[in-house]
């Protein structure tokens, strides 16, 4: 997984009050892909860690559903096909 080549693929992310948690497939000049958790802050992108409360889950489980890569790709975390 090269560093700093990667270009945003496919994307998603829900609003909260504070911050909007997101989720972005990378894809690098060698063809490799991997998923970046992360979150804008003030329509900023956030240096640290994205955390998502349980309360959101459901939200961001429905924003998946318009996702066709990053869904397959965390259905294969989850240990489902």
């Amino acid at each position: 997984m090269p560093w700093g080549s990667g270009e945003i693929i496919e994307e998603v992310s829900i609003q909260s009050p504070h911050w909007e948690p997101t989720i972005q497939l990378m894809e690098y000049e060698d063809g490799s892909r991997s998923l970046r958790f992360c979150y804008y802050s003030g329509g900023r992108f956030g240096r640290g860690a994205m955390m998502l409360g349980e309360e959101d889950l459901e939200r961001m489980a429905q924003a998946l559903e318009g996702t066709e890569l990053i869904g397959r790709m965390l259905r294969r975390l989850a240990g489902r096909p």
